[in-house]
């Protein structure tokens, strides 16, 4: 059995230490806005924030996050969510959607750190998410967007 809050709720599932965390959020959990991509912590998709700080759900075993928050894409709040969540819609940026998930979590992530990220600061915070569909101009635009409404 192993203990784990996420979304600010605390669970307890009867899964192997070394089960991805990944596998616990979706299959265990029913949280499926978290998605595998590659398996290998490469493609982004799968990326979840651990004590608020991006992390690759993929390969990290359920046992190593012990009573750290975890929040995935269902769990967001907060300025920083609202304003790339708004900035997402109004630059249309997801066409398959597959990767967002992921690029959402990046980008905010990236917001609370920087409130005025320069294209390559975007650039490499976003690095390591991998869009199928390459709207990568939409999703640096979104960025943008996004930290000037942090201004107001």
């Amino acid at each position: 059995m192993v203990s784990l809050k996420v979304n600010g709720t605390a669970h307890t599932v009867d899964v192997d230490d070394d089960t991805p965390l990944l596998w616990v959020i979706r299959d265990n959990l029913g949280l499926t806005g978290t998605k595998f991509g590659c398996g290998v912590a490469q493609c982004g998709a799968c990326t979840v924030f651990i004590d608020g700080q991006p992390l690759r759900s993929c390969v990290t075993p359920v046992s190593s996050v012990g009573a750290s928050e975890i929040t995935t894409i269902e769990g967001l709040a907060g300025k920083e969510a609202d304003a790339v969540q708004a900035a997402w819609t109004a630059r249309d940026v997801p066409q398959c959607g597959y990767c967002q998930s992921g690029q959402v979590m990046s980008a905010i992530a990236l917001l609370k750190e920087n409130r005025k990220p320069s294209d390559r600061d975007i650039d490499l915070a976003m690095n390591g998410n991998i869009c199928r569909c390459a709207t990568y101009v939409r999703i640096r635009a979104a960025i943008h967007d996004a930290a000037r409404a942090l201004e107001i």
